[in-house]
């Protein structure tokens, strides 16, 4: 993988990317909305229930994929809605103006999400990284280090799209070669020639995803070092395991050789499992909390969100410094589990990044200190009032 790279020189304050208008329609409880907005960052306040999420996820669908709750296309479109759902942006983006607009329409016998860029249709959505980058927090993902391998490697891979688009066709042509091994091996189709075929395309996709993943750990421990005595936060030490481990550093033709004879070896073990015990679907991403030297996952509540902010954040500076364009950040309940210190530490740290962020929470005051850094709407009965 090369990711993007900025001269020395470029690392200055970054572009703003920004939204100055969003519309919804028949997208989760609303028949229909519009935001208008400027370049400041955005608080959606309201009950629990309200819509406020729902508003960040059509934001998140400004990027390839299926936005921050990962869910089907038609659970996305309102219930009783006689089509589809739509989401249309206006947005100051990498490359200038631009609007963009997404959506389904369910009498179309093909489901997938259409993309349409200044109103002419895109060839993919992966078209949508050269206007913006949008990155996210969750509270679905305060379980991130106490939950399962595949919850981390989802989370990896998703910082490593955020500035690769193509290691998400990498990995899903590495899901569909191992798809096709396993089918063979099920049916006891030992073919030499027609496996070792796919075990040498499931080599490199596989030996690229995991070079991919380590390069990313490596530029966001690089980041996380060289601000670890001013940030407010702790710092997180990361590790990837479970797929060749430790030998990452060695050349890629000889990982390819070396995993691809794995495969080969693992056979008929791989057989009598039912799956394939070998490869970059076996990772995990290990985080340890710096300061205390403590595994995440052993941390208290408050340090593994705490752990969790100051990650998401260096990944964000990461991406401002290699695109030279602040991502659009999506902060779901950020202020819930934080202190007032920490949290007016954390709204001057997404006001230095130099890009939008759209926070929600049930309380408004939680926001009071951003000021008028910040425009404030309220979410209620499926409305949005300013």
């Amino acid at each position: 993988m090369a990711l993007p790279r900025r001269p020395e020189s470029g690392y200055s304050m970054p572009h703003k990317v920004s939204l100055s208008r969003l519309k919804l329609t028949d997208f989760r409880n609303y028949t229909a909305a519009s935001l208008v907005l400027d370049e400041r960052h955005v608080v959606l306040t309201g009950n629990n229930g309200a819509g406020k999420t729902n508003l960040m996820e059509a934001v998140s669908f400004l990027s390839p994929g299926r936005g921050l709750r990962r869910a089907t296309y038609s659970d996305v479109t309102r219930v009783g809605a006689s089509s589809g759902f739509s989401v249309f942006a206006e947005l100051n983006g990498m490359e200038g103006q631009v609007e963009i607009g997404t959506g389904t329409d369910i009498s179309d016998e093909n489901t997938g999400r259409k993309l349409r860029i200044n109103g002419t249709p895109a060839k993919t959505v992966d078209e949508l990284t050269d206007h913006l980058r949008v990155l996210w927090l969750t509270p679905a993902m305060d379980g991130l280090f106490t939950g399962g391998s595949s919850d981390r490697r989802r989370f990896l891979d998703r910082l490593v799209l955020s500035l690769d688009p193509a290691h998400g066709r990498r990995a899903s042509d590495f899901e569909r070669a191992m798809r096709s091994r396993n089918k063979l091996l099920d049916e006891g189709r030992f073919d030499p020639s027609w496996l070792s075929g796919i075990e040498e395309q499931m080599a490199s996709l596989g030996i690229a995803m995991a070079l991919a993943r380590q390069e990313m750990l490596g530029l966001i421990a690089r980041l996380i070092e060289e601000t670890r005595e001013t940030s407010p936060f702790p710092s997180a030490a990361l590790e990837l395991s479970g797929f060749m481990d430790g030998q990452l550093e060695r050349p890629s033709v000889d990982l390819e050789d070396e995993y691809a004879a794995m495969l080969a070896e693992g056979r008929y073990r791989d057989a009598g499992a039912g799956r394939t015990l070998d490869g970059p679907h076996r990772a995990d991403l290990l985080v340890r909390h710096r300061e205390k030297q403590m595994e995440a996952e052993r941390c208290s509540t408050g340090e593994q969100k705490a752990l969790l902010v100051g990650l998401i954040l260096a990944h964000a500076k990461l991406v401002a410094n290699l695109t030279g364009h602040a991502p659009v950040l999506l902060l779901d309940e950020i202020a819930a589990h934080l202190d007032e210190g920490r949290r007016a530490a954390l709204f001057d740290l997404i006001d230095a990044l130099g890009g939008q962020a759209f926070m929600t929470g049930t309380d408004r005051s939680m926001f009071s200190v951003l000021g008028d850094r910040g425009q404030f709407f309220t979410v209620a009965d499926s409305r949005v009032f300013k």
